[in-house]
């Protein structure tokens, strides 16, 4: 009987032991992906969107469907975008980035 107790005990202090492991190895999964994923990512994202602030007429711009333009009005939620002679689209913000090329271009000079 006394065997029973004292098993019975020595295996409730390793279960708790146990839990208290898994506790820490999923508090250290959490810590690795917020991190090396999740705040690196917020970041380039509240990067993306200063620069999407700051864009303005006149300045060329690519499309996610990878169309270039330049920039012809700027509202609210949208860009005014001309693709060519007397041709306009309306872009939604989220969906324009800075013509890398263009940029390239003018560090250059």
């Amino acid at each position: 009987m006394l065997n029973f107790i004292l098993l019975q005990a020595t295996e409730g202090a390793a279960q708790q032991g146990n839990q208290w492991s898994f506790w820490i190895m999923m508090i250290l999964i959490f810590v690795v992906f917020y991190f090396f994923m999740i705040r690196p990512q917020t970041k380039k994202q509240k990067e993306l969107q200063k620069q999407r602030d700051a864009m303005k007429k006149g300045d060329k711009v690519v499309t996610a469907g990878g169309i270039y333009g330049e920039i012809k009005e700027v509202q609210d939620a949208a860009f005014i975008i001309t693709i060519a002679k007397d041709v306009t689209i309306k872009v939604s913000k989220d969906s324009v980035f800075a013509d890398a090329s263009e940029a390239a271009a003018s560090e250059k000079k």
